[in-house]
């Protein structure tokens, strides 16, 4: 197994270094970071405006080939990501915004899978029963939802508990108040901030959860193992619990695994939506702003936690699997 491990680890890393370098020549055909300069009042003259950008590795002056090789060898050896156009400083965004995001996403994919999961399990244990009928409709209705929708009635439903109690309960934009201090007071602050954004993902990421292991639990239900098992006398439930969901739970674990990504990477609309700047936003600014870094250290780090969920559900397949873990 440790064997297999450090041969999936070494071949992705190859793969994140193309796709990385790849990543970098595509952005420098397409993205133009003069253009941060283009409205300045007065007019500043374009040979000005590529002097300003040389000290960042991405005036046009300089061949496409040599600010390559500056941004790798800065890379290689002193993990510097660069600067955007305007100054800023890649790495300390990056890292920034990858702590914002891992708040908020966290754990919401956790409570999603959670409650996806139990939500299918008590819906196959039902089928076609009202509790059954229940939770496919609203996992349907979740599934078709769009988060801007989902959104606007959190939103609405907030302000108006607001209202009628009086007091600011819920906080519908950031993720926090600069004016809380203390533990507990900062705590507090904190969850007023993350439960709006938060029940938004939830509810339209719990729906492919639940179908999924609904549907893949009644498979593994009417499976000769588990018809067995019944006949020599073993409960529905603990059927279910012993022999059928741990086969079934296979496919909906790699899903969570593959999930984990958009933990760090953040969610662009959600992120915008309720303005958390965290990398989901980060990503929509690099490309309004045209910086070349920024979005290239954006797509290595969206590869980088590509290849953490790839080797994790791995991982998870060889731990419900007793099969995989023999050969």
């Amino acid at each position: 197994m440790a064997k297999y491990l450090i041969r999936q680890v070494l071949a992705w890393l190859v793969r994140i270094f193309i796709a990385v370098n790849l990543t970098f020549f595509v952005a420098s055909a397409f993205l133009d970071p003069a253009s941060n300069y283009a409205e300045r009042r007065p007019p500043v003259p374009p040979e000005q405006i590529q002097r300003m950008l040389e000290p960042y590795n991405l005036s046009t002056n300089e061949p496409l080939w040599h600010r390559w090789w500056d941004w790798l060898t800065g890379i290689v050896l002193h993990w510097d990501w660069g600067h955007s156009p305007v100054g800023e400083v890649v790495n300390d965004q990056v890292s920034f915004r990858i702590g914002m995001s891992a708040q908020l996403m966290m754990g919401a994919t956790i409570v999603a899978f959670v409650i996806g999961v139990a939500l299918g399990v008590y819906s196959a244990a039902r089928q076609y029963k009202l509790g059954d009928r229940v939770v496919q409709l609203i996992s349907i209705v979740a599934l078709n939802t769009s988060i801007v929708v989902v959104a606007l009635v959190v939103v609405y439903l907030a302000i108006q508990i607001n209202r009628a109690t009086g007091s600011r309960i819920f906080f519908v934009t950031g993720a926090a108040s600069i004016d809380v201090a203390g533990f507990w007071p900062s705590l507090v602050d904190k969850a007023q901030h993350l439960i709006l954004p938060s029940i938004c993902l939830v509810f339209i990421s719990f729906a492919q959860y639940a179908m999924m292991q609904r549907s893949l639990l009644l498979d593994n239900i009417a499976a000769d193992y588990v018809r067995t098992a019944r006949a020599k006398g073993l409960p529905q439930a603990k059927a279910i619990r012993r022999h059928a969901l741990r086969t079934s739970m296979i496919p909906v674990m790699v899903t969570f695994a593959f999930s984990i990504p958009a933990v760090f990477t953040g969610a662009m609309l959600s992120e915008n939506i309720f303005a958390w700047n965290g990398m989901g936003q980060y990503m929509v600014q690099t490309i309004l702003k045209n910086d070349i870094n920024g979005a290239v250290a954006v797509a290595a780090f969206s590869s980088l936690m590509t290849a953490i969920g790839a080797v994790l559900s791995d991982l998870c397949v060889v731990w419900l699997d007793p099969r995989v873990r023999v050969s």
